[in-house]
């Protein structure tokens, strides 16, 4: 052997990975890799995934950047490039850490590393005898700094006398982002420093020339081949270079190489092992043929004339924008999914991606997409459908198609980081057997991958943010369509977010699909300016009305509207009787709502803030039997949902609400459905979530939330039978707190003591937003004090008049007619509603300013400035301190979904008398608290009990100005548990009583009201 090994050039001694787990020596193979072997792995990997990942558009894209508009070419000019993102471990700086890693046992720090240095220096690597005599780089930026002048840069940076080929220089920094942050300048021409370049650069240039030839690219080609100018193109490149490492270092089906086999016979094996590990994943299998609506969804036979409309209205080929503005209820989701079916077909997209508002609903629509992806796939047999989540691995439905794809020839691949082996049963049914999911897209950043993916809006929001691995993220989206449900729903630094993101997909050739029933004018004109901007068009109106609106790639903008007769047109109105209620304190609302429900009927309560709802509940329980409810009334009947009650809790009752006032099988009445139910509850109820109620309070909020919770009311005309006398017609309340003057309180209490009541309502929502809706629908109301609202013909005129009023003086709100439909307002004078509109519309203008100036400031846009300029490499550069995207990172620089105190989530464990922590207060569920499980079944029920003991703490409790309370001690500050199992965790501890015994001790857990302080 080492007379062979005497006759290999040098580069076949760099190492590129060490046997740090063991595997490779377990099953009889050396300790460690040749860079060479992991350099060709890596450019198989990037083959596949060329082919079959990436969209017709991104190759195309791809080819003008690396081919000269060719394809082919384009294909082998990206396997060379990534296959070389390593090439800077051919440096003293990495070949020195062989063996030093904390990971590393005996052999590697002695015996391994003994062999490997003698091998190496005999065969000639400038090896120096101290570690620290040249300035020190990391790997990826010595790529960087080095990778042109091997590739042929003829400049004089590179050593030649040419012009520089800024094309090779572009491409080399963005492979110095493979570990996740694109270096800036600075760092690569500090790494310029760290290698002794005649000592290395024959060996370099051997190891880039062999690769070359293997892969058939002629380097003399390269300085003119390589220009990447198109913005999209830089952080997908990286992006494609990202995956095809993560994939080749998998060492389940990319072993360690020996010496004794010829780099040919190596790169054969890469070839067949890419190939193998790209259909373990199942990527590439979505490839849908044209499909009617009933082939799809075959329940519901016939579009509804909303989504026939939008059907009609869609480009016969290339990418869209499709923004469908539709009452709740209306089949919004199910036409997003046909949409990107269609789109999958003109376009050969990858999957679809749905973006929720919260967490909550990101369940309920993975059962949806489960029922889907039969229909869609066409004669490919299974697609993985990923959960988003950091805690996806907790999710009873990620188990089960974790499960649904455990085939005897995926039990090598699951043991990817982190593996997952689940041991839970279920039956498998066709539909489940169709959508499976690999563990492997429960890595970080890698369920936007998966063919179908749901999620919340953050990793839509984080996809244009400089956070760590955020191009592995845009790839992600970039080649599917995107669907952004429930649009109306986000924050104003979300929707900027958002605006950037969508400019990014627009120039990669993605399509996005936007849902809501209740969008403001100035939301859909940003997004759609954004997607005109990303396709580098003006945008071409047709002038028309309607509440479907499509962009075509050429700035054509279509809208439509479903042809209905009068008599559809009056069954698509839903009447309701709103009116405002002055709040007249839980007791007397109380008595109200039992009175008013003593003869049956289901009515909900939404209220703004958990607290409000506990209050609200704790007053039922205790008038019941004194309001004459002891025959027949059942603490069962009244429900109480919210966020603050641990999942073990919370999830069992989302899952009641569901099953009692859903829908029943196949869109029939709910046989389950009770005589009487009171639930009261926060938002949980407000989005995406299929129930109806007969009757509905609320407390006062912006227009057009008060709208989509005006969904959850008469949702279902089957229902309508059912129904009580009292409520046959829909009646909706809604509650506000009046002050001296008989106008709302809607700001919170002042920080500085100021003795003026306050609304911590206006934590919640933009104050601004809630006077001007009591503005709206007083003024709209008639002489008993009644709003008629139809949707969906009111929707649009009352946002607008609230979101976009005519004009704002200094003599106050100025305000005309705001539609056809009838809707008026009147001037409001200089008196006190004028002032407090006036008031709170320029804070809300400050906040709106502080939150472009937070977006612009934190996302990257392809093209930037009023003449839409090109980004470069050097504008998307980032490092550690934007963090991890989940987590990490420093405060003013670090990635945001949100702006504002976030949410703290903690893990909730009871202390028993004896010491014992449990999951649960009586004691019975130990708590599992190890860090590391040599049995990942082990691993999986703690993910799980985690999971389900975790709570949301509200971030103002931490930072609270407004209320009597002191704050709550920050989190940093908490007790660090001695369990090492629980480190990486807040953790809440609690007595069997359920008050909080560390850390913030004035908190307190009870199963039945949730969290509270």
């Amino acid at each position: 052997m080492d007379r062979q090994k005497q006759y290999l050039p040098a580069w076949y001694f760099i190492w590129g990975k060490t046997d740090k787990h063991g595997l490779s020596r377990r099953g009889g193979g050396p300790a460690w890799n040749p860079l060479l072997a992991h350099v060709l792995d890596t450019a198989a990997c990037a083959g596949e995934l060329w082919g079959r990942l990436l969209s017709p558009g991104v190759r195309a894209r791809f080819a003008e950047a690396f081919g000269a508009g060719d394809q082919p070419t384009a294909r082998k000019v990206v396997m060379l490039l990534a296959a070389l993102h390593d090439l800077g471990k051919g440096s003293g700086c990495f070949l020195h850490q062989f063996g030093t890693h904390h990971r590393d046992d005996a052999q590697l720090r002695g015996p391994a590393r003994e062999d490997w240095e003698r091998l190496a220096r005999k065969a000639g690597l400038p090896l120096s005898d101290a570690p620290g005599s040249r300035p020190q780089a990391r790997h990826e930026h010595i790529t960087a700094a080095h990778l042109p002048r091997f590739l042929g840069c003829p400049g004089e940076d590179c050593g030649g006398t040419g012009e520089c080929a800024r094309g090779l220089h572009a491409a080399a920094a963005l492979l110095g982002g493979h570990h996740g942050h694109i270096p800036d300048l600075d760092t690569i021409d500090s790494a310029l420093g760290a290698v002794i370049i005649d000592g290395w650069e024959p060996i370099h240039r051997g190891l880039v020339q062999e690769a070359a030839e293997l892969i058939g690219v002629d380097l003399a080609a390269l300085p003119a081949l390589v220009a990447p100018v198109r913005p999209s193109v830089l952080p997908l490149f990286t992006g494609l270079v990202v995956l095809a490492d993560w994939l080749a270092s998998d060492q389940d089906h990319f072993t360690y190489r020996t010496l004794d086999r010829p780099a040919p016979h190596w790169w054969r094996a890469s070839q067949r092992k890419a190939l193998r590990s790209v259909k373990a994943l199942r990527l590439g299998t979505w490839t849908p043929h044209h499909a009617d609506w009933p082939e799809l969804f075959p329940d519901t036979t016939t579009p509804r004339p909303f989504q026939r409309a939008t059907m009609r209205a869609m480009p016969a080929s290339g990418p869209a924008m499709v923004v469908v503005e539709s009452d709740t209820g209306s089949g919004k989701t199910r036409l997003a999914m046909w949409c990107a079916h269609y789109l999958a077909v003109t376009c050969g997209y990858q999957g679809q991606y749905l973006a929720m508002p919260t967490r909550a609903a990101t369940t309920q629509a993975a059962n949806e997409y489960r029922k889907f992806i039969p229909h869609s796939l066409g004669t490919r047999q299974q697609a993985n459908l990923a959960l988003v989540d950091s805690a996806a691995e907790g999710m009873g439905i990620v188990h089960q198609l974790l499960e649904a794809a455990r085939l005897p020839q995926q039990a090598r691949f699951d043991r990817l980081e982190p593996s997952i082996t689940d041991t839970l049963t279920s039956d498998r049914t066709e539909a489940l057997g169709r959508a499976v999911l690999s563990p492997w897209y429960l890595r970080r950043c890698l369920g936007v991958v998966s063919g179908f993916a749901v999620g919340t809006v953050d990793q839509v929001v984080l996809a244009a943010q400089a956070s760590r691995h955020w191009m592995v993220r845009l790839l992600g989206l970039a080649v599917k369509t995107v669907i952004i449900d429930e649009a109306h729903a986000y924050e104003l630094f979300q929707q900027e977010m958002l605006a950037a993101t969508v400019e990014w997909l627009a120039d990669a050739g993605a399509s996005v699909v936007v849902l809501s029933a209740t969008l403001p004018v100035s939301v859909r004109h940003s997004l759609v300016n954004a997607w005109c901007a990303g396709q580098r068009v003006e945008p071409k109106d047709d002038g028309r009305l309607g509440p479907i609106t499509v962009v075509d790639q050429h700035g054509s903008i279509t809208h439509a509207a479903p042809e209905l007769s009068d008599e559809e047109r009056e069954a698509s109105r839903l009447r309701t009787r709103l009116d405002l209620l002055p709040d007249p304190g839980p007791a007397v609302l109380v008595h109200r709502l039992l009175r008013e429900a003593s003869g049956g009927g289901i009515t909900v309560v939404i209220r703004n803030r958990a607290e409000e709802a506990v209050a609200l509940h704790t007053a039922v329980l205790g008038q019941a039997e004194q309001l004459g409810w002891r025959l027949g009334w059942r603490e069962d009947e009244i429900m109480l949902l919210h966020e603050g009650f641990l999942g073990r809790h919370r999830l069992p009752l989302e899952e009641t609400l569901v099953n009692l006032v859903g829908l029943g099988p196949k869109g029939t009445r709910n046989p389950r459905r009770p005589t009487r139910l009171l639930v009261i509850a926060d938002q949980v109820v407000e989005q995406s979530v299929d129930i109806d109620f007969d009757r509905l309070y609320t407390d006062l909020a912006p227009i057009d939330l008060l709208i989509q919770r005006r969904g959850r009311l008469h949702r279902h005309r089957v229902n309508d039978a059912g129904r009580p006398a009292w409520c046959a017609e829909p009646q909706l309340t809604v509650l506000w707190r009046p002050d001296v003057d008989g106008l709302p309180i809607v700001e919170p209490p002042a920080p500085d003591g100021d003795q003026q009541p306050g609304n911590l309502d206006g934590l919640v929502y933009a104050p601004y937003a809630l006077a001007a809706t009591w503005r709206v629908l007083t003024e709209r109301a008639d002489a008993e004090g009644v709003v008629r609202l139809v949707t969906p013909d009111h929707n649009s005129p009352l946002i607008e008049a609230v979101y976009a009023p005519t004009g704002v003086g200094s003599t106050g709100i100025r305000t005309t007619g705001i539609g056809t439909t009838g809707i008026g307002t009147s001037g409001v004078g200089t008196g006190p509603l004028a002032a407090l509109l006036q008031r709170t519309w320029d804070a809300w203008q400050r906040a709106l300013k502080d939150g472009d100036a937070e977006a612009g400031a934190r996302s990257f846009r392809p093209y930037v400035g009023p003449h839409h300029v090109a980004v470069t490499v050097s504008s998307l550069v980032s490092g550690r301190d934007q963090g991890e995207g989940e987590e990490g990172g420093m405060a003013g620089l670090r990635a945001l979904t949100r702006l504002g105190n976030p949410t703290i989530e903690a893990l909730a464990l009871y202390r028993q008398d004896s010491g014992s922590l449990t999951y649960d207060p009586e004691g019975h569920a130990r708590a599992d608290l190890h860090r590391n499980h040599s049995g990942e079944a082990a691993r999986l029920r703690q993910q799980q009990d985690f999971l389900l003991n975790t709570l949301a703490v509200p971030g103002y409790w931490f930072t609270d100005d407004f209320t009597d309370e002191t704050p709550l001690p920050a989190p940093a500050t908490w007790p660090v548990s001695e369990h090492r199992g629980l480190r990486d965790h807040h953790v809440l501890l609690f007595d069997r009583f359920g008050s909080c015994v560390s850390g913030p001790r004035r908190l307190s857990y009870d199963p039945v009201t949730g969290l509270s302080r």
